[in-house]
């Protein structure tokens, strides 16, 4: 979600005589975007539900321009995900649910929570690993804390990537001994899997090799998890590197006149290989 500013016009309200702290400016102009009479006809028509998806794209937008190692891009995007704050604070602001500051105080007081070696009585810094298992612990007591029994994998959200789902969900099972003990059981299940998808696509319906293949693609993320790789990671950079070669194929058939739809496998292929050698 953006919108593109004439330069020529103000950028919101009119800066005051006094110097006006960035994120106020911000909260006014998100409130004059959404005015009932006067603001955005867009804007006022926006809600939750209709927002969500954009806060997903902004998110993956800085996670770009942080592989991309472009400072400039990330302070733009960076500002279009605080944007996403905003908008959800104001509209909970409408309904009278929360409001900007309600938002700050309740991440501030739950950092402040989740770091008793910083913030408490006795503070003390142990290793990076020993604070990841006690930032679990304090979010398991405050899941059981909560309204109702919380189990095990309540609380994480359906809308991540299936990936990063994936890996989460395994790594909160396996906080209660729901694991393989070792990689190898990992790489024993994927090879069931992989027979049974086999089996699936020669014998069952189209519904039954979609489950399959889906739980072929958990175990290869659990093997991940084995390994200490993030398969989000390791998948986007797979990605990355498919999109470069394919590109240098793309560049060499240019070279020879031809263009991808002209050519054959056989030629893409050792294009391909030849693409992967000059990597090296």
């Amino acid at each position: 979600m953006k919108k593109e500013m004439n330069p020529e016009q103000p950028a919101g309200p009119a800066q005051g005589p006094e110097p006006e702290r960035a994120i106020d400016r911000l909260l006014e102009i998100m409130a004059r975007l959404r005015d009932p009479q006067e603001g955005c006809p867009w804007d006022i028509e926006q809600d939750f539900d209709s927002i969500a998806p954009y806060t997903i794209e902004e998110a993956y937008e800085v996670a770009d321009a942080i592989a991309a190692r472009d400072w400039p891009a990330l302070k733009g995007e960076l500002g279009d995900l605080l944007l996403q704050v905003v908008y959800f604070t104001q509209m909970g602001k409408e309904r009278g649910l929360f409001d900007f500051d309600a938002v700050v105080r309740a991440v501030a007081d739950k950092m402040v929570a989740r770091h008793p070696h910083v913030f408490g009585p006795s503070p003390g810094a142990g290793s990076a690993e020993q604070q990841s298992r006690d930032w679990e612990a304090i979010k398991a007591a405050e899941r059981a804390a909560g309204p109702g029994r919380a189990g095990t994998l309540d609380g994480v959200a359906r809308a991540l990537p299936a990936l990063t789902r994936a890996l989460k969900l395994q790594k909160r099972a396996a906080r209660v001994g729901f694991d393989w003990p070792s990689s190898r059981e990992v790489l024993d299940k994927i090879a069931e899997e992989l027979a049974e998808l086999a089996e699936a696509r020669a014998r069952l319906s189209a519904e039954r090799v979609a489950e399959e293949f889906g739980d072929l693609l958990f175990a290869i993320a659990n093997l991940g998890r084995h390994l200490d790789l993030d398969p989000e990671a390791a998948l986007r950079a797979a990605n990355d590197k498919f999109t470069r070669r394919f590109k240098a194929v793309e560049a060499l058939l240019e070279a020879r006149g031809k263009r991808p739809e002209d050519s054959d496998l056989a030629e893409m292929e050792a294009l391909w290989e030849r693409a992967k050698a000059e990597e090296k």
